[in-house]
């Protein structure tokens, strides 16, 4: 089983919940995958405080933002848009589990909000690993 985590940029949001759920799953047929709506040319890395943070936390982000490619979500079973300002019409066709979090966004320089954040999806992906582990 294959899990798309989407946000806006894949610079943060996303790339965290990919992280994490990869980290914390031990499912070995079930993988998370990380992308963006649209890419960031400005800034297409991730956030030293982000990478800092995760590391405290005992995660690590080793891939580069990517984008959703259009050919190839049917590969998916289920998609989670984490950001709050991701729009979910790409997805709306799809036969897959869509579900969206309206995590919200936040500055490069903002650590304890971004603290906060990471903490808020670390919360969501444990809920959606139990909820998976169940069904």
């Amino acid at each position: 089983m294959k899990i798309l985590f989407v946000c806006k940029h894949n610079r943060f949001r996303s790339k965290v919940a990919e992280s994490i759920f990869n980290a914390l799953n031990k499912n070995p047929n079930i993988k998370a995958e990380s992308a963006g709506i649209i890419m960031d040319k400005e800034r297409p890395y991730i956030a030293d405080n982000v990478l800092k943070i995760m590391k405290q936390k005992g995660y690590s982000i080793t891939s580069k933002p990517e984008q959703v490619k259009k050919p190839g979500l049917e590969d998916y079973r289920l998609i989670v848009i984490v950001g709050d300002n991701t729009p979910m019409e790409d997805f709306s066709n799809l036969k897959c589990k869509l579900i969206r979090w309206d995590i919200p966004d936040c500055g490069a320089e903002e650590f304890e909000k971004i603290s906060t954040i990471i903490g808020q999806i670390e919360a969501k992906v444990k809920e959606l690993i139990n909820s998976i582990a169940v069904s």
